[in-house]
């Protein structure tokens, strides 16, 4: 049996910085000394972080502070870079905090009108910069951290003093990196989302909305540096867990859309994205749509615990506008995986308790693979494994 993926879901429920991040990591589980080995390796120079249990509204939390001794370098992008490419740190490693910087650096050079490379990281400093967003890349990685999603994005308005002047908020540098992704304004004049924050979001979640079903395993809180009105606390919350892999649900969710304007070449991708987020079928029939528009009729079937998710990614990978979904019961058939012994060697198929008894087909993939394998014909696959099976039965 597969074990679940592991999964994180980031609760920007008072917004969303660089260091909170790293904060919630750091109380989620992180060893303190590894990120420090592997801060060390970036050859920054004298680099402390000051961790500090902190308690808001009951709620404990872990504060870091990022302090580099000496006087903070303006490194520009081609900089950074190098120093990620030398550092020695694991390729998934950098490539992930490479991302996040060339994010950053794009929504910045777009906002003050330069080229990326014009563009310095110093609204936080240098070394605070690199150090959260390397942190935080290290902290997911090291913890196995396999997908991260994300909530919705709290923004606070109000007018940010910085290194370019008075700025309204969000932020032009967060509301560039936030493109395309859900917001909603708070009332408050605070500012709740840093552009480094909106950039580790931007990079590192793969998708917005509510947390997607899992088995809770740990929750990390990660503490900010501002006092919110209202009592409000100024947290970051890291939810940690296994994907929840239900029991086949009996009751399921039908989601339908009609595409007439849609190019479906897609449609593989998007199958496969929607599988992957829960799924349990989906499928596209050509149909005659208003104005006798050829088209497409969209179906996906899912467990209800799904179905907000599998919404988003149709609203958001196709052309539809809107959706129905209904409730419907089904029955389905005792089945599960088997081996048969054929030969080119073991090969899976799929073993099914009917009413009128036990039935072995093959799996396309499986068969698939040895066809490609052995340059044989897919038939002759499926025949042998018809053979085999029937003194399993």
């Amino acid at each position: 049996m597969t074990t679940p993926q592991h999964i994180a879901y980031a609760d920007c429920f008072s917004g969303v910085s660089g260091n909170m991040f790293l904060g919630a990591l750091l109380h989620a589980g992180l060893d303190g000394k590894l990120l420090y080995e592997a801060i060390e390796k970036l050859d920054i120079g004298p680099v402390s972080l000051d961790i500090t249990t902190k308690n808001d509204n009951s709620i404990a939390s872990i504060s870091v502070v990022v302090k580099g001794e000496g006087r903070s370098e303006l490194r520009k992008l081609s900089s950074i870079l190098h120093i990620l490419d030398k550092s020695g740190l694991p390729q998934k490693v950098i490539a992930k905090s490479a991302a996040v910087f060339r994010e950053l650096a794009a929504a910045e050079a777009k906002v003050h009108g330069i080229s990326i490379e014009d563009v310095h990281f110093h609204e936080l400093g240098a070394i605070d910069t690199i150090v959260d967003i390397v942190g935080t890349v290290i902290g997911l990685y090291y913890l196995g951290i396999e997908r991260l999603t994300s909530s919705s994005v709290p923004l606070g308005r109000g007018i940010i003093r910085c290194a370019h002047g008075s700025l309204p908020l969000p932020a032009p540098a967060v509301c560039e990196l936030l493109s395309g992704i859900p917001v909603h304004g708070v009332d408050i004049e605070q500012e709740l989302v840093t552009p480094t924050g909106a950039a580790l979001l931007k990079v590192l979640a793969e998708s917005f909305g509510p947390m997607e079903p899992m088995t809770v395993e740990k929750t990390g809180y990660g503490s900010g540096s501002h006092v919110l009105p209202d009592n409000r606390p100024n947290l970051f919350r890291l939810i940690i867990g296994r994907a929840h892999t239900a029991n086949e649900a009996q009751e399921v969710e039908i989601i339908e859309t009609n595409l007439d304007d849609w190019n479906p070449e897609g449609f593989p991708y998007v199958c496969d994205l929607l599988i992957s987020r829960g799924a349990l079928d989906v499928s596209l029939a050509p149909q005659q749509t208003k104005k006798g528009r050829p088209g497409f009729r969209l179906q996906v079937i899912c467990a209800p615990a799904y179905s907000q998710i599998l919404k988003t990614i149709i609203l958001s990978e196709t052309s539809a506008i809107g959706l129905r979904y209904r409730k419907e019961h089904r029955t389905t058939l005792k089945r599960g995986p088997v081996f048969v012994e054929t030969e080119w060697g073991k090969v899976q198929a799929k073993k099914v308790q009917s009413p009128s008894g036990i039935r072995i087909t093959p799996e396309y993939e499986a068969c698939r693979e040895i066809a490609l394998l052995h340059d044989v014909p897919l038939q002759q696959v499926y025949e042998a494994v018809h053979r085999a099976s029937g003194d399993m039965k």
